[in-house]
């Protein structure tokens, strides 16, 4: 690990979480060139390598093996002012399930990353800005979404989607709610912090259809096969294809810039975007935002006892 007082040129610090492997790893790369890396997951191994790999090269990079739940502990490997929070790490259930692999849990795990009383918003510079890695998925009038059959997201409330539970009449395929849910409820969490944080900027970046990222990692080998290859090479899933490096590029575009708006959703080109009238509306999102707040304080407490896994123990 570098010493504190051998610090990046442009005097400035990024963090990125989930940054060891698809847009995470392509996204530490682009970003490099541009200040200190912070880098947040649980493998204090590929953690080690990849900031090895990154100084290797020039570069100027911390890393921080921790739970999202104790973000405020990257101020202390902070040797500049924090400007930019890219929140990536996700995962792609084939199936509903309980906590802390829920299909929700990614928005469990953005109020932890970003929440105002522990996480990191108290340690971003003014104008720093936060973004977060979406879906098309989540809006069921999107092309993506109708050309994988996937019918949006399907929020009943925070609690029910720990518990793997949906709104009926959703898609047939397994996990597929859990997903779009969770995207669903990303987005709206933006845009609400967005509403109520006006000294940062949060933004959502939709990647396209990314073939052999650690989404599909769960699935078995043909499906795992039909997704990473074959599938993406074909209309019309060939018009949404995208790569790691592509999307980097856009995450790093929006990071480094300071024009970019607060509250604005990004496509695979980098391009504005609408996503579903569901997310758009404030009183979703203020709704998304209180349930979730209320559900994590009851886990804080020690006052949740539906058999499922408390979600501190998950990075």
């Amino acid at each position: 690990m570098r010493d504190s007082n051998n610090i990046h040129p442009e005097g400035k610090a990024y963090i990125i979480t989930g940054p060891t492997s698809g847009i995470g790893l392509a996204t530490a790369f682009e970003m490099v060139k541009h200040g200190t890396l912070i880098l947040v997951g649980r493998n204090r191994e590929k953690l080690h390598k990849l900031q090895t790999d990154l100084e290797a090269k020039g570069g100027y990079a911390v890393f921080v093996v921790c739970d999202l739940s104790d973000l405020a502990s990257v101020q202390r490997a902070a040797v500049e002012p924090i400007v930019g929070l890219h929140n990536n790490a996700g995962i792609s259930p084939l199936r509903p399930e309980k906590m802390p692999r829920a299909g929700i849990w990614p928005c469990h795990q953005l109020f932890r990353a970003v929440r105002a009383d522990r996480g990191t918003v108290p340690h971003l510079t003014d104008g720093a800005i936060v973004t977060f890695i979406a879906s098309a998925v989540e809006d069921p009038e999107r092309k993506p979404a109708k050309i994988l059959g996937m019918k949006g997201g399907w929020y009943l409330s925070a609690e029910a989607s720990v518990r793997g539970e949906w709104l009926q009449g959703g898609s047939s395929m397994p996990g597929v709610d859990a997903y779009a849910t969770s995207k669903q409820c990303l987005l709206a969490a933006a845009l609400k912090f967005a509403r109520e944080t006006p000294r940062l900027r949060f933004d959502a970046i939709e990647p396209g259809i990314i073939p052999a990222t650690g989404l599909a990692r769960d699935a078995n080998i043909v499906v795992r096969f039909l997704f990473s290859q074959l599938m993406t090479l074909l209309p019309p899933f060939s018009k949404f294809r995208s790569t790691p490096e592509r999307a980097a590029r856009i995450v790093t575009n929006i990071l480094t810039d300071p024009s970019v708006k607060t509250g604005v959703y990004f496509d695979e080109k980098g391009q504005l975007v609408l996503g579903s009238e569901q997310m758009r509306d404030p009183a979703f999102q203020d709704r998304v935002a209180a349930e979730t707040r209320a559900l994590l304080s009851r886990f804080r407490h020690g006052n949740v006892h539906h058999g499922y896994d408390d979600p501190r123990g998950e990075g």
